[in-house]
């Protein structure tokens, strides 16, 4: 690290850097603000005096605060002159040391100084990345599908409209939800996701609207809920179309009312929320089931976005491909740096009912396997369970030799509550059977109790 102290004494400008140098550091040194100038660019921190011959100490500080701004600056002023060290402060140096001062103090202020730079560097570094991560250009979609999305996602983030994203499970609307808000005046508001298919339906109401100490047994202390947490903010709800109905009209009255009261408490609550919506189920077909409510379809669906299943961007996937290669190859201590033209083809072959999330997977399990730095077409993991394969094709066909039709089905439903994220509901939409009928060939495969939730 290298320290610019600024000092018109010789002397003590002289002994600072002996002692700031037996320390460990790198030390330059100025006797003026003049002399400094041409300094400030090659230093870590900044120790100035506030009397210099010509531009005083604080003019000195608003000059290196406009070339450096960030920079960490301690001054050094005389004793009885602590309106100055405060003048200084606000005008932004960290700390201050009065003269005369031990050299030891002094080492353990300039320390002290470099922890904030350290810090303001790390939360910048984290802001950065934070704010990068779900920015347009870093969410992998050169298809022409793709960009599409993104171009409805730049034109509605700026507002507050409620978005309802569409798309099968893994297709990445999660980060599309976060590109959204990254993008809106709230950005530096709260995101705050809520999956509800993870929420017991008896937990919802609390989890969402929040509850008063003693609104139920084991209450034993307020708590606001995820839409109180998320105020002035975005709320996320993934998987919009398994919350129950009575939930279903609370959510109404958010959405339209923009406020709430929590559980147990007749205290009516105002919030400010983006609201975005997500679901891989057809919430028409739900509709016209009547499991979902059509004032609360048509409050979500006001900006809808229908993200494309892999499938049916299979450009993407080479691109996909070597973004997950990178991601995780150094993590595994895989030799793998690419991949050859025939593991590109044989990804891009493959139907991937999972999407971009079972491309990961497969792209994972691939890199952990592989032997050399280019990963090879026999080295591409694909799953070849026999009920993926026919879920993934989506064709009729025989049963693979060896795999009896009993097997056959099991592997099916397996896949199906995969598929589902173990949301049995889900599951028998996508099986095409009825909730009852699911439990009752879970319970004949000895995988679930026929009274358990789902």
């Amino acid at each position: 690290m290298r320290i610019l102290v600024i000092e018109d004494e010789d002397r003590l400008r002289r002994v600072v850097q002996l002692h700031l140098n037996a320390a460990g550091y790198e030390v330059e040194t100025a006797g003026s603000a003049e002399d400094a100038m041409p300094r400030l660019e090659r230093a870590d921190v900044i120790l100035t005096d506030l009397r210099l011959p010509g531009e005083d100490g604080l003019t000195l500080l608003g000059r290196i605060h406009a070339l450096r701004p960030g920079i960490p600056v301690v001054v050094m002023t005389a004793f009885g002159s602590v309106e100055t060290a405060v003048a200084a402060m606000k005008a932004g140096a960290v700390d201050f040391v009065q003269k005369p001062f031990s050299l030891d103090h002094l080492q353990a202020v300039v320390e002290k100084a470099l922890e904030v730079k350290a810090l303001r560097e790390e939360n910048q570094r984290l802001r950065e990345e934070l704010g990068g991560r779900y920015q347009i250009e870093n969410i992998i979609g050169r298809s022409a599908r793709m960009q599409e999305v993104f171009a409805t996602v730049l034109r509605a983030a700026p507002s507050r409209a409620t978005v309802l994203l569409a798309g099968e499970s893994g297709v990445g609307k999660d980060m599309i939800a976060r590109a959204i808000h990254q993008y809106s005046p709230r950005r530096d508001k709260p995101f705050v996701k809520i999956n509800c298919t993870a929420i017991p339906e008896n937990l919802m109401e609390s989890e969402l609207f929040g509850y008063e100490k003693g609104a139920f047994t084991g209450a034993g202390t307020t708590k606001p809920g995820k839409f109180e947490l998320a105020d002035s903010g975005t709320v996320f709800l993934d998987e919009i179309g398994d919350v129950a109905p009575a939930i279903q009209v609370k959510l109404l009255r958010i959405l339209q009312e923009r406020e709430f009261e929590r559980l147990g408490s007749n205290k009516t609550r105002h919030i400010d929320v983006r609201v975005i919506a997500a679901t891989n189920v057809d919430l028409r077909a739900a509709l016209e089931q009547g499991t979902f409510r059509q004032d609360l379809y048509y409050r979500l669906n006001v900006l809808p976005i229908n993200i494309p299943p892999l499938r049916d961007r299979r450009e993407d996937i080479p691109y996909l491909a070597e973004f997950f290669v990178k991601k995780h190859a150094t993590e595994l201590d895989s030799p793998v740096r690419t991949l050859s033209t025939g593991a590109v083809e044989k990804l891009a072959a493959y139907h991937w009912p999972g999407n971009v999330r079972e491309l990961e997977n497969v792209m994972e399990r691939s890199l952990v396997l592989a032997s050399g730095s280019v990963l090879e077409t026999a080295e591409v993991r694909l799953d070849m369970d026999p009920g993926r394969q026919l879920l993934a094709s989506g064709e009729a066909q025989f049963l693979p030799p060896g795999v009896t039709l009993e097997e056959f089905e099991h592997s099916l439903i397996r896949e199906g509550l995969r598929r589902a994220g173990g949301n049995k509901s889900q599951a028998a939409r996508l099986l095409g059977l009825t909730r009852n009928a699911l439990r009752y060939r879970l319970t004949q495969m000895g995988v679930a109790d026929p009274e358990s939730g789902g």
